[in-house]
């Protein structure tokens, strides 16, 4: 087998070199991190899971006139997508009162918010990805204002659809992070895409019913029941892999 050029090595995914100009390949591993890497593990057949998840709710998503940088499903573990320029800016959005926003205001876990509340980090692991403001965003160049009004816009869109999408099979959509790049086409337009993915690693997904958490935070908070509620999300969503549980594990990425 070809050796492929590796590009970049996330916490959770690794980008190579992509068969053709201004694509990559999106490699999705199993490792897992919380609290700014100070936490880490491997949650079996992860990587696995959530390029299928990932590889839905994009399709959905492009279906309904969102863009994005998903191409294809290569095979277990991996995508085709396209290149784009990544915008340091993570957004959050948030329904329900959970995790850092639960702490930050003393806010019992579980609070419905009055409406959903958008938060912006500055993508650094080194730093800590700390919340940020538009005007720290614009006056450092981190994305200009049409950018940020293009991210907004998508994020709140997005936020709309999945809530129903999760509700239709039994999940409430607490909050969710997401990433955006630009991309060119060949005549030097720039366009907002939706990058990364999404999956549980980056959406806090509750049972509708019980308020179990189906999540990373299953990980975070040594919950135990990570990799079976990772299959439980791609179930409901009808995406679970035909393997049984030996098969999820994957070889080692290609150096």
């Amino acid at each position: 087998m070809a050796r492929r050029r590796k590009l970049y090595e996330g916490k959770a995914k690794v980008l190579y070199e992509g068969p053709e100009p201004g694509t990559l390949i999106q490699y999705f591993k199993d490792d897992a991190t919380a609290f700014n890497n100070q936490k880490k593990g491997v949650i079996t057949g992860k990587g696995v899971l959530n390029n299928r998840i990932s590889e839905f709710l994009m399709t959905r998503l492009s279906e309904i006139g969102v863009p994005t940088h998903f191409m294809r499903r290569l095979n277990m573990r991996e995508q085709l997508v396209r290149e784009v320029e990544i915008i340091p800016i993570e957004i959050v959005v948030r329904n329900v009162a959970a995790g850092s926003l639960a702490e930050r205001f003393g806010l019992e876990e579980g609070t419905i918010l009055p409406r959903s509340i958008i938060e912006y980090y500055y993508k650094s692991d080194e730093l800590g990805s700390p919340m940020v403001t538009e005007e720290h965003i614009t006056a450092f160049g981190w994305a200009g204002t049409q950018d940020l009004d293009d991210m907004v816009a998508l994020a709140l869109r997005i936020n709309d659809f999945l809530i129903g999408l999760f509700l239709g099979v039994g999940l409430r959509l607490v909050d969710f992070k997401l990433e955006f790049g630009r991309l060119y086409n060949e005549h030097d337009e720039i366009q907002v895409v939706v990058a990364d993915e999404i999956s549980p690693d980056n959406c806090r997904l509750w049972d509708i019913r019980t308020n179990e958490k189906m999540d990373k935070d299953r990980f975070r908070r040594d919950l135990g029941g990570v990799e079976e509620a990772y299959q439980e999300v791609a179930r409901r969503l009808g995406v679970l892999p035909e393997a049984g549980p030996m098969d999820l594990k994957g070889p080692q990425a290609m150096q």
